[in-house]
């Protein structure tokens, strides 16, 4: 079992950049495959981005593909979610997840550990 907490959220303007951070507790952090979902209001929980662990192989959603980068730092126990040229259906609360495999999944009843969530809002 792993906890998560996200960090690194806040208002930006449509066209700017955040970088969000997962911190997780836990020896085997480098076994678990990390995704990053969000959830805006009224609509339901989507799948944004996943890395498995080494070798690193990613998988993101085709709304943030070529404008969001997941990473991973293992030695920090930390996944980090770079989001550039953000536009205002960008606006969700980002919710980082572990998963206990290398399989990459996008659907979110395969994460079974979730940080509490971290506000992103872009203004047009």
């Amino acid at each position: 079992q792993v906890q998560l907490a996200e960090s690194g959220g806040g208002l930006v303007q449509a066209g700017g950049s955040l970088r969000l951070s997962c911190a997780a507790s836990g020896r085997t952090f480098s076994m678990y495959t990390m995704g990053w979902f969000r959830q805006a209001p009224g609509k339901e929980r989507e799948f944004v981005a996943a890395i498995n662990y080494s070798p690193s192989s990613t998988y993101y959603a085709d709304s943030v593909k070529a404008r969001f980068t997941i990473s991973r730092d293992n030695a920090k126990n930390t996944v980090y979610l770079q989001m550039n040229n953000l536009k205002p259906e960008d606006t969700a609360v980002y919710y980082c997840a572990a998963r206990y495999s290398g399989t990459l999944r996008t659907e979110h009843i395969y994460y079974s550990n979730w940080g509490q969530g971290t506000q992103v809002t872009v203004s047009s």
